[in-house]
């Protein structure tokens, strides 16, 4: 499921083909992605002109001059196809042009000014969307309740004190809950408790207040670094263009099970465990 990394990375591929264009035709092709869309959903989006593409955690935030904010989850294997019309508008090119999709799987189409057109595709149906009064998105079902930003001035060591004091749950648990950091995932929450070294196995209220300023710096590093890289490409993902991300390279212990340690002087290998389901990677020699 695309991370932070990933859903920012797609953001920005929208950015210079949506924002500040009009929605000419909004196309509906199924009645539902993971959960109904929402009442008049194609004639709410039609006419409309996308003022700002934001982000909440992992939720793409496309601001509408009708006051409203279309959400998007992108859910496991959706994605923006980027078609281009070719005409200059604004002084902006439409830049990005993919290969025609099969079409199957292309529940929503976003036909916009100049020609072009945003084609939403998901295979599996995971993802989803909903529309909401803007100056009301943080009270949204999905939103409310969110933790800062990780790459925000609210995310320090001081908030991961506060959030984990007296917290029994594993420090890796803890890192996922979106109540408490908003947009982190599996993959780089390993890749961070590695760069930290802290086990994941750690109850998260016994980290002192060195520990939690190192695991915020580098959870900052880290997921600057991915963005950087277009994010993690497993499976599904793609950027806006149809572009792969390149993080998945520089994977220091996610889906290396078994490999060595990549720290120096360390003499560990890289174990897989599973809490809550989920893979965790980490090396038990130099993660305490």
């Amino acid at each position: 499921m695309p991370e932070l990394p990933e859903v920012e990375t797609v953001r920005r591929g929208l950015i210079p083909e949506l924002e500040g264009r009009v929605i000419v035709k909004a196309i509906q092709n199924r009645l539902d992605l993971r959960w109904p869309l929402p009442d008049r959903f194609a004639s709410r989006l039609t006419g409309k002109r996308v003022e700002r593409i934001g982000r909440r955690g992992k939720y793409l935030l496309l601001e509408l001059d009708s006051l409203e904010t279309l959400i998007v989850h992108l859910g496991m294997s959706g994605r923006f196809l980027i078609h281009s019309g070719g005409e200059k508008l604004e002084g902006a090119t439409f830049h990005h042009a993919v290969a025609e999709p099969s079409g199957k799987h292309d529940h929503v189409v976003l036909e916009i000014e100049g020609g072009g057109r945003a084609v939403y595709n998901d295979a599996r149906r995971f993802g989803a969307m909903d529309l909401w009064p803007t100056d009301d998105i943080e009270n949204h079902k999905l939103l409310a309740g969110m933790g800062p930003e990780p790459l925000s001035n609210a995310f320090n060591a001081q908030h991961l004190i506060d959030v984990f004091s007296g917290r029994k749950t594993s420090l890796k648990a803890a890192l996922l809950d979106q109540r408490r950091i908003a947009g982190l995932g599996n993959i780089y929450v390993c890749e961070a408790l590695f760069g930290a070294k802290l086990s994941p196995l750690r109850a998260a209220g016994d980290l002192d207040s060195k520990e939690c300023n190192r695991l915020t710096t580098v959870i900052r590093e880290v997921l600057t670094v991915a963005i950087e890289a277009g994010g993690s490409s497993l499976r599904d993902f793609h950027g806006a263009s149809g572009e792969l991300g390149y993080f998945q390279h520089a994977f220091k212990v996610y889906d290396r099970e078994e490999s060595a340690c990549p720290r120096s002087r360390c003499s560990g290998k890289i174990q897989r465990i599973v809490q809550s389901a989920r893979s965790t990677y980490y090396c038990p020699t130099c993660q305490i």
